[in-house]
């Protein structure tokens, strides 16, 4: 795994990925044109996606198992930094009143968004890496339709996200399955993060 994850850096390096530069993570329409247009139809939230990390999977020794490593890695890191905001809870009480509020504030967010993106990004479609865990872990003959909805992966979790709810909303029905598919498990991690960190 570690010869896999030295080539997958020099990929991404060659490939200029491996930068603080914000703007070498610019998609077009993911970063830029989708959010405009959410915002222009006042959604509720703003969603929106950078491009996604290079993965060469013919450097991963075993490519089913490795994968699935590569896509927790993202959603793993979400929660490890979730529950370091929730740690730095204890730091608030020695700051001045004033700006322990505003620190005590941003922590907040920083728990909830990295539980949310972390639990977003593990439903099983593909390009999510929730999408990708599934494919890996699989039997063939189920894997490869699911493999086969990534480059409609995107328009789908549109679709679900703001189409259908517009649709429901229309018949009276509300058809806001994201929603509940996300709030039970982030609920769930979130108390779990708190009683962990000593904050529950």
């Amino acid at each position: 795994m570690m010869s896999a994850f030295f080539k997958f850096s020099a990929t991404a390096y060659r490939l200029g990925r491996v930068t603080l530069n914000p703007l070498k993570h610019i998609d077009p329409f993911g970063t830029i044109l989708l959010p405009a247009l959410l915002l222009v139809l006042r959604s509720p939230f703003l969603f929106g996606y950078a491009k996604p990390v290079p993965v060469n999977f013919s450097a991963l020794n075993h490519p089913r198992r490795d994968m699935v490593l590569v896509a927790v890695a993202g959603p793993g890191t979400n929660i490890v930094l979730a529950t370091l905001a929730a740690l730095l809870f204890h730091v608030v009480f020695y700051l001045p009143q004033g700006t322990g509020a505003w620190v005590a504030l941003n922590l907040k967010n920083g728990l909830i968004i990295n539980v949310v993106l972390a639990v977003f990004n593990m439903l099983p479609l593909p390009p999510l890496d929730g999408g990708r865990v599934v494919v890996g872990l699989l039997p063939n003959f189920l894997a490869e339709p699911v493999a086969r909805l990534e480059p409609y992966g995107m328009m789908i979790l549109i679709a679900l996200l703001f189409l259908l709810p517009v649709v429901g909303a229309q018949m009276g029905v509300d058809l806001n399955i994201i929603s509940y598919l996300i709030q039970a498990p982030t609920e769930v991690i979130l108390r779990g993060i708190l009683q962990l960190t000593g904050n529950g």
